[in-house]
């Protein structure tokens, strides 16, 4: 068969390979980008199931609105206001987790040859996706407070992009938060050049002590005219279950038509049924409840990690604690204090039993070939200690 050419620009996702070497008894995974399964509401969730079938099930049963569904639209007015932003339901549609939120973004925005800068490194399907509709992806770097403005500035200024993408809230794979001062200037950058800023927040409300800054569409009001050049994606799939495919895309009028009506050529609607779902759980009252045991477990596992790493691994290893969400990023810098090649190490480890992510694919291009993602949401506090010691003697 000949397959599109835009296939030329992608390839199957390494962490999606990785999985299939995991099949061996007894391994313990760091891998995996997954929230832990027995944290979901699941009494919670199907409460809110029964609810929505026991009460005129026909409109959550039958085709709906491309938009979304209208309770679940309404409800999400009030959740955003929760997080400090001025929504109107008519400013946002739903979207099939907020994978598809970004996805629409791409068929909308970019067309081939244009530039689109990310972090360095970044969500690996954000890369994949804006290459598949033949983006030139920039990488900009990154420390612990988020992608660094300046060399920001100087990227947008040389490449004109078509989009900057950022996860500002514990980004994936980096753990990184944005700084306060860095998300308004972000914000002015967006308004004095019109390019479009997409905000992705999966993980904002994962916080492990103190919540992180206003999130930019909180903060857009702020600066004059950042708010008709910024794009905000949200999830339920890392606060309340990923299987129910809930997520939402909050955009300019002009961006959510087209939007809309590429969604209609892909998938006609999200489904009601988890639409409705999410909309009467959100009004069970539960989420705050449930959102302080995922808060503290993580809190906790993340905390395990680093002493292990630590106490384990020393000066082999080196990583900024995150202050919430689901990874550690780490770089290998060897027993002697030299750079490593992960690669060779990831093969060790799973001979020990272990398995990470290496950081290689997260970068668009000039990928650090020490550099690591470890993820703690799946492990219990016991498997974590196990899972880093396998990791030194992986190393040893």
């Amino acid at each position: 068969m000949e397959f599109a050419n835009r296939l030329k620009n992608v390839e199957t996702s390494a962490i999606r390979e990785l999985f299939k070497l995991l099949g061996k008894p007894g391994i313990i995974s760091f891998a995996g980008g997954f929230p832990d399964p027995t944290l979901f509401d699941a009494e919670g969730i199907a409460l809110a199931s029964q609810a929505v079938l026991n009460n005129n099930p026909g409109p959550v049963l039958q085709y709906g609105a491309t938009e979304g569904y209208p309770l679940l639209r309404e409800a999400l007015v009030g959740f955003m206001a929760n997080k400090g932003c001025v929504v109107q339901a008519d400013g946002l549609i739903t979207t099939t987790g907020s994978q598809q939120a970004l996805d629409l973004i791409g068929k909308t925005m970019i067309s081939p040859g244009d530039n689109v800068i990310v972090e360095a490194p970044t969500f690996l399907a954000t890369i994949q996706c804006y290459r598949l509709y033949g983006a030139n992806v920039i990488g900009c770097p990154i420390d612990a407070h988020g992608i660094q403005v300046d060399r920001l500035e100087q990227l947008m200024r040389e490449h004109r992009p078509k989009l900057v993408y950022l996860v500002p809230n514990f980004g994936n794979p980096s753990g990184a938060t944005l700084s306060l001062e860095r998300r308004l200037r972000v914000l002015e950058l967006a308004a004095q050049m019109e390019i479009l800023v997409v905000e992705d927040d999966p993980y904002g409300e994962l916080y492990f002590d103190q919540p992180p800054p206003a999130s930019l569409l909180a903060l857009s009001p702020q600066v004059q005219g950042s708010a008709d050049n910024l794009a905000y994606c949200g999830s339920f799939s890392k606060i309340l279950s990923p299987g129910l495919r809930v997520g939402w895309l909050i955009a300019p009028k002009d961006l959510l038509a087209n939007a809309t009506m590429c969604k209609q050529f892909s998938d006609a609607h999200t489904s009601n049924l988890t639409q409705a779902i999410c909309a009467h759980y959100l009004g069970l009252n539960r989420m705050t409840a449930t959102l302080d045991v995922v808060r503290k477990t993580y809190a906790q596992r993340a905390a395990v990690m680093a002493q292990a790493l630590v106490d384990d691994l020393g000066q082999a290893i080196a990583f900024d604690a995150p202050q919430g969400g689901m990874f550690f990023w780490a770089r290998l810098t060897g027993h002697d204090g030299n750079s490593a090649d992960v690669a060779t190490f990831a093969k060790n480890a799973i001979e020990q039993g272990v398995a990470f992510v290496p950081g290689a694919p997260f970068f668009a291009h000039d990928p650090d070939p020490s550099s690591l993602r470890l993820s703690f949401a799946t492990a219990n506090e016991a498997r974590i200690r196990e899972g880093v010691a396998r990791l030194a003697k992986a190393l040893a």
